[in-house]
């Protein structure tokens, strides 16, 4: 049987998987994205991933199979996922990589704004804070004023903003759902369904390199949230987000040695400011539970 610090050990290990898998499927839409349109890309990995998904489910059925007892809810995902998709598709085209990465970081401070009206929990002060916080490291991007701000940067906002609600609704769906395959699948159904509609609007002929190339992406983003999810079952939410934004230094290695990109010193103070308020929220929702088990003298629960 695993011990604590074993599962723990197991846990951070696949979150380090984790953040470079899934920088490096954005790698790969970055790369695709100087030659082709977002449906090109989508309409593949959405239906590639979608397959995935069913394939697993096969392996190992679930109770209910890929059917939702949440439709409403699970149509405001997958919708907020292609939107939040598609954005990221060119706000990667439009900004230097460890940038967007800035506004990936604003991603658990909305969620924590969100979770009042969607999940009914309450608003604290501190994420507000947080918020503020975060704010001022979005604006270390903009050291000249806000005359900067370009389409690239509104883009990434919108492409965060949806990608969050793309995540609260999940927390909501997680709720009722007891196979956690079909938050990936209906997202990735819809993406394929909605790009291939599109497709041959914008449809350039691909090499098999390029081909290739979007195959490894839907792996890559098959593989990152499955392994997400695992690594959930060994390691405390709490203690899986702050090791998340090991992405950033992903994001920074793959912008430098693929694409030439090397980060201003803002950016690095930027993304600072807003990893070090997420870490903040982490904390503050945890220390008081802490704070009473060391004064009962007891060791916190492995979870």
């Amino acid at each position: 049987m695993k011990t604590a610090s074993t599962a723990a050990m197991t846990g951070a290990i696949l979150i380090l998987v984790y953040t470079a898998l899934i920088s490096s499927a954005d790698g790969i839409t970055k790369l695709l994205a100087g030659g082709y349109a977002a449906p090109q890309l989508y309409a593949v990995s959405g239906g590639l991933v979608a397959l995935f998904c069913y394939i697993a489910n096969r392996i190992r059925p679930a109770q209910g199979g890929l059917r939702t007892s949440c439709p409403r809810a699970m149509a405001i995902r997958s919708v907020a996922t292609v939107i939040a998709g598609v954005a990221f598709f060119y706000a990667f085209r439009l900004l230097p990589f460890a940038e967007v990465f800035i506004f990936i970081g604003l991603m658990p401070i909305m969620a924590g704004l969100m979770s009042g009206p969607i999940l009914g929990e309450r608003v604290a002060l501190r994420v507000w804070i947080a918020l503020i916080a975060g704010f001022i490291g979005v604006m270390c991007l903009f050291p000249a004023g806000l005359h900067m701000v370009t389409l690239g940067h509104a883009v990434a906002l919108l492409a965060c903003f949806a990608g969050t609600l793309s995540m609260v609704m999940a927390r909501l769906v997680g709720r009722y759902e007891s196979n956690s395959l079909a938050l990936v699948f209906y997202p990735n159904l819809l993406n394929m369904i909605i790009m291939a509609a599109v497709l041959p609007f914008v449809l350039k002929p691909m090499p098999l390199s390029d081909l290739g190339l979007a195959v490894a992406y839907a792996a890559l983003l098959f593989g990152a949230r499955w392994l997400l999810v695992i690594a959930l079952r060994h390691l405390p939410a709490y203690t899986a987000t702050p090791l998340m934004n090991l992405q950033f230094v992903w994001m920074v290695i793959i912008g430098a040695v693929v694409f030439g990109e090397v980060p201003a010193s803002n950016v690095y103070l930027g993304a600072t400011i807003v990893v070090a308020s997420g870490c903040y929220l982490v904390y503050q929702q945890f220390a008081p539970r802490y704070a009473r088990l060391s004064v009962r003298g007891a060791m916190p629960p492995a979870e």
